[in-house]
């Protein structure tokens, strides 16, 4: 992962220093090139483009009356693409997505 430009760099793919992350109902609703989360069963999940699917177990989710979620402390995701790993680190802030 580099920073480039004011975006991070995964393996070719463009990861928003600041980008929207959309509320979806279901797994089966995700959108591979968008940050989407959901919860299940009092689980919070977090998809990242590029890293995969990861839950929140280990923080804390404030849900707010327009059903956006606030995540603490800062998300950071391990994943891969093509046999490479990927990461990203970042805040959720109001279903809003902020890079370290």
């Amino acid at each position: 992962m580099a920073w480039w430009h004011g975006c991070w760099i995964l393996e070719y793919t463009k990861i928003w220093r600041i980008m929207n992350a959309i509320r979806i109902q279901e797994f089966n609703d995700i959108n591979e090139r968008m940050m989407c989360y959901f919860e299940k069963d009092g689980i919070w999940y977090l998809y990242v483009p590029e890293c995969g699917l990861s839950n929140l177990m280990k923080h804390e989710v404030t849900e707010h009356r327009d059903g956006t979620i606030t995540v603490t402390p800062s998300i950071r995701v391990f994943g891969h693409k093509d046999g490479k790993p990927t990461e990203v680190h970042g805040y959720l802030e109001a279903g809003q997505w902020r890079a370290c």
